[in-house]
């Protein structure tokens, strides 16, 4: 999990480069990110990452869009999974 997560942290660097950081392709693999690191358990992380995105896609994309629909479904998810203090 954590070969992945150096992978993709990898990617996004030249991805965001190349196409830009609000490039579909680019929010998409940050998405993809914050989950891994939160399976990777850095759930703090993963909420922190998740919450910058899902500002990001209702800039870029919108509220409704179905990516930014999904972004807040994959908080949500991670945010139940904080530890009990809650800090993020």
């Amino acid at each position: 999990m954590v070969g992945a997560v150096a992978a993709l942290e990898e990617l996004l660097v030249d991805q965001g480069r190349v196409l830009g950081r609000e490039h579909p392709d680019t929010l998409t693999i940050r998405g993809s990110l914050a989950y891994l690191r939160g399976e990777a358990g850095d759930v703090v992380g993963a909420v922190a990452a998740l919450e910058e995105l899902l500002a990001d896609l209702r800039q870029v994309l919108g509220r409704d869009h179905p990516d930014t629909l999904a972004t807040r479904r994959n908080l949500a998810h991670w945010q139940d999974r904080l530890p009990e203090n809650g800090q993020s």
